[in-house]
C-alpha cells in the first residue's frame, strides 16, 4: 500500500520519503543569493531541484526550485540546477520571494 501512495504523491508533485532531496556539497554564491542543488532521485534518473536562499537565520528567505527536467547522472543535473537558478535570479531578483 505504501508503494501505491508514494506513486500517487509523486504523480501529483509530492515526494517519496525514500527519495528525499540531497543537497550538493556546498552552495554556490550568486549575486548575494545561495543556490543549493538538491536533485531528486526518480526511477534511476535525477529530477532538477534545488533552493535559492537570500539572507541568514530567521531573516532568510527561501525559494524552492523543482522542474520537470530529468537527467541520467547527478553531475549533469547539479550543473543544470545551478544554471536554471542563476537564470531565475537574473529574471526575478528579490521579487522571487514575494
Amino acid at each position: 500500500m505504501a508503494g501505491i501512495l508514494d506513486s500517487i504523491r509523486t504523480l501529483f508533485g509530492g515526494s517519496s520519503a525514500s527519495n528525499p532531496p540531497q543537497a550538493a556539497n556546498d552552495p554556490e554564491v550568486y549575486k548575494d543569493f545561495l543556490i543549493f542543488a538538491e536533485p531528486i532521485a526518480e526511477g534511476g534518473q535525477w529530477r532538477l531541484a534545488g533552493r535559492i536562499v537570500k539572507g541568514e537565520g530567521e531573516a532568510a528567505k527561501e525559494h524552492k526550485l523543482v522542474r520537470a527536467d530529468v537527467f541520467s547522472n547527478r553531475e549533469e543535473v547539479e550543473a543544470a540546477t545551478l544554471r536554471k537558478a542563476r537564470q531565475v535570479i537574473d529574471e526575478q531578483g528579490e521579487s522571487l520571494f514575494l
